[in-house]
């Protein structure tokens, strides 16, 4: 067994400090010192991860091209396909809900005027009958 001297101050054992043995060509051991991996965007809606997003760390996400951060999509790299899909789904029919209350609305408004029509002729025919028995009274 050969004795390892560390590269770096970190002595401690931490989540950050993880290292691997390799031998180098010149048949020498060292540490070397791995990178913590990457964490895959998730949706914002259900929690899922993200088809066609590379897994990364903050600082190097900020640093990749857009290409890597986003699918071609609505809502690309924040949700997955199937909560756009949902959400899509749910404004086309939250818009038909409201173009058929203002088609019921305008139905009842004609209802209405149809009613204030027939009791406007209904008086006017009162009215009349009510002039000619007075003048057959006469």
């Amino acid at each position: 067994m050969q004795r390892l001297t560390l590269r770096r101050r970190l002595s401690y054992n931490t989540n950050s400090n993880k290292r691997q043995k390799v031998k180098t060509p010149g048949g020498k051991l060292v540490y070397i010192y791995q990178k913590k991996r990457g964490t895959f965007p998730k949706c914002g809606d259900c929690k899922r991860k993200l088809a066609g997003i590379k897994p990364s760390r903050p600082m190097t996400r900020a640093r990749m091209s857009k290409r890597l951060k986003t699918v071609s999509r609505t809502y690309g790299g924040s949700r997955c396909h199937a909560c756009v899909r949902s959400r899509i789904l749910r404004s086309f029919l939250m818009e038909e809900q409201k173009v058929l209350k203002q088609i019921l609305r305008e139905k009842r408004k004609e209802r209405i005027k149809q009613a204030v029509e027939k009791r406007k002729a209904a008086a006017k025919e009162e009215k009349k009958a009510a002039a000619a028995d007075a003048k057959s009274k006469k």
